[in-house]
């Protein structure tokens, strides 16, 4: 079974990321950088730009009078501006710099703009050395706002937390937390009030809001006997419900554990660009070095100040902040967008794998269907009518609370009076009899029919269907069938023109009806009568024949399907209606029950990955370029700063639009 794994909580702004994978902590030593606030706290963009106004205060008057105040005694008056901007302005890098030395990580990022502007100052170039901080520092107020940005569309999910529950205690209402409920409590929801926990409508009936648990702003009118789940915002009638699960147990519980605990899997990208950044920075370093040292020992009229000011330039240039900012915010944003849409994302390593499928396989019961029986066709015969079938097998099912008593109950939709059932009888695998207005009913299967030898023409029917017979004349039958979701055929026309090579239908039900739904919805291929084991076994058969680099979907939401979603190289969960089981295995989980999110989630991955990769060729290139123009000495700090600061920029901003 897959590890079970959570929202990701990237982008910070220390490029060298040291992840510690441990599966009991999840700890992530990496976020060394020192911020005027913390990442997992309020974003406060007040608090940010107040110190840059101070910066610049310094710093501008400082750029405009450079010659006046180089001139003073000294330079005193160069040092007295521009020191204590760049102390403002570096002081996290220098602190983190230092730290990190300290612990051993030397080669990263802080360390980079540490030795090239305290160089910078050596050789006199204060102006260039505040620049290289004080950009950084902006490049971080807008990484920041990125974040910030991508985080909102989860941090909805924590606002709709119930702060409590209105709890009947004998005949009165008390406000208790809602971890201190137990189930078979009952709670009392008011107009404009959270549900607090999951549980079963006793009284009332009103209208809720389901957009914190689905991203659907649709109300949905709920009533008597129907379930409601914690986290819905009741939005008309007073409700009373009894409690059907604890408070940890909860719908809401759960998914604010998956937002809040610990990160999530990366994805390949993100730990190849850790790796490389690794290997990547001391190669700087002693390239830099290099430039420095070798120049003015080999090439004749070479001074050492112009190659130290060069090697500086390639230290600020070299900055990897670009890539090791924006490719996990690529997948934060891309995680956000998701959730914005009622997509639950376990981690970004999913989004990866989602753009390798080729095969998508579905459960039938509840992922393409509703799971819901309804009367889909009266056959009367032998004189009667579709009304008199209909009227005479909600009587006989009067007593019945089977899901498809219930359905033929509300197809009837007439009242029933229990005085007019007499002599009710269950004959256990058969069927119904009972006697209405003096005649004896008979209602239940075919075999039913051939235990009474009633004379009947077809045995053969397709799906699930009632028999009738009255005073043991066959009276005809009524078809029983599992209404296919709105979106069910949309969604496998999608995925086909997405380039998905293969739609596959698992079901435990019977050929007839597999067959039925697969050719109404268009699938490739279904296998049907399948035990839990055996769906395990077909999905094994698909992943073999998927192709080295093909990867294989399987979508479900029962308790059965649990080891399938387990076993696909993703499994998808139908959060809404699902069981526990598959929505604690499953990588990801859609909130809405909308089979056509499965392919929304395709087209999210692809448009994440396309943005991280334009991120990395982008970012590679520009820094390629200046490199070369650092080292002939045509680059100067200024380009730098734009080569390393401008470059995280840009790769920022084209990160945000993976939340659109």
């Amino acid at each position: 079974m897959k590890q079970k794994v959570h929202l990701e909580s990237s982008g910070c702004s220390n490029c060298e990321h040291d992840h510690h994978e441990n599966h009991n902590h999840d700890h992530d030593e990496n976020h060394n950088h020192d911020h005027n606030h913390d990442h997992g706290g309020e974003f406060n963009l007040k608090n940010e730009v107040l110190p840059l106004v101070v910066i610049l205060s310094l710093y501008a008057p400082g750029v405009i009078f450079e010659n006046q105040l180089h001139n003073t005694f000294y330079s005193i008056g160069e040092y007295l501006l521009f020191i204590p901007a760049y102390l403002l302005s570096g002081w996290s890098v220098l602190k983190t710099a230092g730290r990190n030395i300290f612990r051993g990580r030397i080669f990263d990022e802080t360390f980079l703009m540490t030795v090239a502007t305290l160089g910078a100052i050596a050789i006199h170039k204060l102006p260039e050395a505040v620049g290289v901080m004080l950009f950084y520092k902006i490049g971080e107020l807008f990484q920041d706002i990125a974040v910030s940005r991508s985080r909102n569309s989860i941090k909805a999910l924590l606002e709709v937390r119930p702060d409590y529950a209105n709890i009947q205690i004998e005949g009165e209402l008390k406000k208790v937390s809602p971890e201190t409920v137990k189930i078979g409590d009952i709670i009392v929801v008011k107009p404009g009030e959270k549900i607090p926990l999951d549980g079963e409508i006793i009284d009332g009936n009103s209208q809720v809001d389901t957009s914190a648990l689905t991203g659907e702003s649709v109300p949905r009118t709920v009533r008597l006997s129907e379930t409601v789940l914690a986290g819905m915002i009741n939005k008309m009638g007073v409700l009373s419900i009894r409690v059907t699960k604890l408070f940890d147990e909860s719908s809401i519980a759960k998914i604010l554990d998956l937002v809040q605990n610990a990160r999530s899997k990366k994805a390949e990208t993100e730990k190849f660009i850790t790796k490389f950044a690794r290997y990547y920075t001391p190669i700087v370093v002693f390239t830099s070095l290099a430039v420095a040292v070798l120049p003015p020992l080999l090439i004749s009229g070479a001074t050492p100040s112009e190659w130290v000011y060069r090697a500086l330039i390639l230290l600020v240039i070299s900055c990897p902040c670009g890539l090791v900012i924006s490719i996990p915010l690529g997948y934060f944003g891309g995680i956000g967008s998701a959730a914005k849409r009622g997509i639950l994302v376990k981690g970004s390593t999913f989004l990866d794998t989602l753009n390798a499928v080729n095969t998508v396989v579905f459960d039938k019961t509840g992922t393409l269907t509703k799971g819901v029986f309804k009367v889909a066709k009266i056959v009367p015969l032998n004189g009667f009518n579709e009304q008199e079938l209909l009227q005479l097998a909600a009587k006989v099912e009067s007593h019945s609370n089977h899901p498809i008593a219930q359905s033929i109950r509300k197809a009837y939709g007439g009242k029933i009076d229990e005085f007019e059932v007499r002599d009710y009888e269950e004959i256990a695998g058969y069927g119904i009899r009972a006697k209405i207005e003096n005649r004896v009913v008979l209602a239940g299967s075919d075999r039913l029919l051939h235990r009474e030898n009633i004379a009947h023409d077809n045995c053969q029917l397709e799906g699930t269907v009632i028999h009738l017979a009255v005073d043991n004349i066959y009276a005809g039958y009524i078809l029983i069938a599992d209404e296919l979701k709105e979106d069910a055929r949309l969604a496998i026309q999608v995925l086909k023109r997405m380039g998905v090579q293969k739609t596959v239908m698992l079901t435990g039900d019977n050929q007839a009806i597999a067959s039925r739904i697969a050719e109404q919805l268009g699938i490739d291929a279904y296998e049907a009568e399948l035990l839990p084991e055996e769906k395990v076994n077909a999905i094994e058969k698909l992943l073999s024949t998927a192709g080295k680099h093909g990867k294989v979907v399987f979508v479900g939401d029962g308790i059965n399907d649990a080891p399938v979603i387990a076993r696909a190289d993703v499994g998808m969960a139908m959060g809404g209606l699902g069981s526990d089981a598959a929505i604690e295995t499953a990588d990801i989980v859609i909130m809405t029950d909308a089979p056509s999110k499965v392919a929304e989630a395709i087209q999210i991955a692809r448009k994440t990955r396309k943005i991280v990769w334009q991120n990395i060729g982008f970012a590679l290139a520009i820094k390629a370029v200046f490199i070369g123009l650092g080292i002939l000495g045509i680059a100067t700090m200024w380009e730098a700063v734009f080569a390393d600061v401008g470059v995280a920029l840009l790769a920022i901003f084209n990160a945000t639009r993976a939340m659109k």
